[in-house]
Formats: structure tokens, sequence, C-alpha cells
């Protein structure tokens, strides 16, 4: 079993002053950091995913902006693999599934942002494609939503997205955990 850490749209519009603030960005990009941090000590493959919105009337992560930029506390490094994806989904148009089939990867932890959108899309595509997958919970950040006059906040939906995928698509774990596996 080879396994990847997959790093999913931790970019600056995320971040307080951003385009698209999250709830919790910071603290999610920092527990991301140390899960780099273990990825890179033990000398295991990263991938870095960059969302570009490239669809009339997008309000973040436009090209060549800040905030599309990956954010600091996760920046590549080189070796360090980044695909560009126009779609929640990181799989969708990017040569990602390409990328870890010739790698031998089977395994994916899987930390970025938002919970609900493209981590939600991305793990359970993953999951499909045959991919053993753990989620990292605290590692994750998303925001508030709203549906039919009801707003529900960012760690309800943060929460409901991560009890739904864990067990049948991912196995939901904290980074302090991810990091103790070996």
């Amino acid at each position: 079993m080879t396994q990847a850490l997959l790093i999913v749209d931790i970019q600056n519009d995320y971040f307080p002053g951003g385009a698209m603030e999250l709830d919790g960005s910071p603290q999610a990009a920092s527990q991301a950091g140390r899960l780099l941090r273990h990825f890179r000590q033990a000398s295991k493959p990263v991938v870095h995913v960059q969302h570009l919105s490239t669809r009339p009337g997008a309000t973040f992560f436009l090209p060549d902006t800040k905030g599309a930029e990956i954010h600091p506390s996760v920046a590549p490094i080189g070796g360090e693999t980044v695909f560009r994806k126009n779609y929640p989904n990181s799989f969708r148009d990017t040569p990602l599934l390409e990328h870890l089939r010739r790698s031998g990867i089977d395994q994916l932890v899987i930390a970025g942002m938002m919970t609900h959108m493209c981590i939600d899309t991305t793990t359970r595509a993953a999951a499909d494609l045959g991919f053993q997958c753990s989620l990292a919970h605290d590692a994750c950040a998303t925001r508030a939503l709203s549906f039919g006059g009801t707003t529900v906040a960012a760690a309800q939906v943060h929460a409901a997205f991560l009890a739904a995928l864990n067990g049948a698509f991912a196995k939901v774990q904290s980074v302090e955990q991810l990091c103790a596996s070996p």
C-alpha cells in the first residue's frame, strides 16, 4: 500500500480578508501544515490541488490573483505535484487519477477546504475510484450555509458532512491520529 497526502484548495481567498472567508480556516491550515510536515519527513508523496474559477460571474479564486494562490502554510516545495482544477471534484478534467495510478498510490489522506464542497466531492470520487481514504477532520474548514430560510452554522455543516463521509467513503480522523499512524 502506498499512501499520499492530497491537499485541496487551501488558498488565500478562504482566509480572513479573502473573498470567501471560511470559519476556522487559519486553524485548519495550521493542522494541514502539520500533516504536510509529517508527510515530508516520512518522504511520502504529496499532491496539492489549486482551484481556479473560470465560470462567468465567479467572485473568488480568480486566475492570476493573490486570492487564488496556495496559502503559505501549505505552500508546495520542489518536487511536489500541483494540479489545477476548475470544478469541485479534484479528479474532473485533471491528470490527478492518472498521476496517482502511475505512482502506485492506493491510499489518500485528504485535507483542505471547503468541507461541504470540494472535500466532500473529491473524497467521494476517490473512494468510488477505489482509493482507501482517510480524511483529516481538523485540517478542513467550511462556512455556514442557508436553505429554505434556515441558516446552518459552519460547525454543523462541517460535522454533518464529516458524519456522512465517515465509514462509507473515508476514515475520518484527527491530524494527531493520522501522524501517529505508520
